[in-house]
């Protein structure tokens, strides 16, 4: 009989009670496909009192969660979160220990990835992190493992789900960005403080992970150019619609001879295209390969049951014996790219101004967008609000981001402008 591959769990929170009760309800079947049993036999949180609706009294609880690491336990299981801290910490003792790790920690990941890939491929032993990026879609593996044969070209996606819920509220019925936000917290789509999401941090995170994956470079979060949908608009929405597009904050991750691009921005993505039809809490990855083409993959990208899923899954690669390098080859293969001058790609822009309802601001704008070699494929206004004020709306031809910017950097200040304009790329 082959001995069950032990566990030791920290963090009890949604994501953790969800793999305790995915190991308790699919326990036989995980042990068939697994070849062996998979057993948690300790835990740690910061609460012991709380009641996490499952039954812990089984496990030894353990207060320190860095002793885990010293446990008789196969594997650690982290899901704490934070770049750094108890997460790290534990991370650092239990590779250092010569003990698997499996975690869905992405901040970490992304600040901290390449040291601990290191450590793993020192120790011999896996590191695994598919719960990390888009929940419980596979692509971690999908781009690791199916996609390995292939040169990518570019990979991309919706990485986070608050912000697809709040824009497809926006989308679906015709409402502003902070009344859609609002909801979202009181139904829990959001925190409390929705920064990392609503700014493009968190999918800043998950993208940094990706590119590695996909192009073979080290984890560059602090390459990420990241930029949210705090500043969106319904009129944006409707505007965006009326052009045959829907607005998606998109995470774009390319390679080309002048290094490596990463970006997370609010997108115009034609209907056409799957990604305009990804709604709700969702996440969809996109990769193009040079031999297998475009690949999909969508699905749910948080909540426990999905999330759980993903843990399991690498739990289950880990009782098998299959590792692989994490980052899907040998930390010295990772290549150090150089950050790539967004300046220089080329692409169509959507550009939305709030400007005073007076003579001469069409032309004024119109006159930057000149003198920066920015060509005007269609210009729009609306109406004057109650504060006196008119959105006008541009979408541009083909041209280089650079120009776009100068554009834009000529009217910082203007009297014209009421607050800052609104940049969208649109998705080619």
């Amino acid at each position: 009989m082959t001995d069950p591959l032990r566990v030791a769990l920290a963090g009890l929170g949604t994501v953790g009670g969800g793999v305790i009760r995915l190991l308790d309800a699919n326990r036989d079947l995980i042990a068939r496909r697994a070849g062996r049993a998979i057993e948690i036999v300790a835990v740690s949180a910061r609460d012991r009192t709380k009641d996490r609706g499952v039954d812990l009294s089984r496990f030894d609880w353990i207060d320190d969660t860095t002793a885990l690491a010293r446990s008789d336990a196969d594997v650690v299981v982290e899901l704490i979160g934070g770049s750094d801290g108890p997460a790290l910490t534990l991370a650092r003792a239990t590779l250092g220990a010569g003990k698997a790790f499996v975690t869905a920690n992405k901040a970490m990941l992304a600040h901290h990835g390449l040291e601990l890939g290191e450590a793993a491929e020192a120790a011999g032993v896996a590191l695994k992190f598919e719960a990390a990026v888009a929940g419980g879609i596979p692509v971690i593996k999908g781009l690791r493992e199916g996609a390995a044969a292939n040169e990518i070209a570019r990979v991309y996606g919706i990485l986070n789900g608050t912000c697809n819920f709040i824009l497809s509220k926006m989308e679906a019925e015709g409402r502003d960005f902070a009344e859609v936000l609002a909801e979202a917290q009181a139904l829990g789509y959001a925190e409390a403080d929705p920064s990392f999401d609503i700014d493009g941090v968190d999918a800043a995170h998950k993208l940094s992970i990706l590119a590695s994956i996909a192009f073979g470079t080290r984890p560059a979060f602090a390459d990420v150019a990241a930029s949210g949908i705090r500043h969106l608009l319904g009129a944006d929405i409707a505007e965006a619609a009326a052009l045959g597009y829907r607005v998606r904050l998109l995470g774009l991750a390319e390679a080309g001879p002048n290094g490596l691009f990463q970006r997370v921005h609010p997108h115009l993505v034609p209907l056409d295209h799957p990604l305009a039809h990804v709604t709700g809490s969702l996440n969809a990855v996109v990769a193009e390969g040079n031999f297998v083409g475009r690949l999909l993959f969508q699905g749910a990208g948080a909540g426990d049951g999905p999330t759980a899923s993903a843990v399991v899954a690498d739990l289950i690669d880990i009782a098998r014996g299959e590792y692989g390098p994490p980052f899907a080859m040998p930390v010295a293969s990772l290549v150090a790219a150089p950050k790539a001058d967004s300046g220089e790609r080329r692409g169509r822009a959507y550009l939305r101004f709030t400007v005073q309802d007076r003579v001469g601001v069409l032309a004024e704008i119109a006159a930057a967008m000149r003198d920066a070699g920015v060509s005007i494929e269609s210009l729009i206004q609306r109406g004057a609000s109650g504060e006196g004020s008119v959105l006008v709306a541009i979408v541009t031809h083909d041209g280089p981001e650079r120009a776009v910017a100068q554009a834009l950097e000529k009217l910082r200040g203007s009297q014209s402008l009421v607050g800052q304009p609104m940049w969208m790329h649109i998705l080619g």
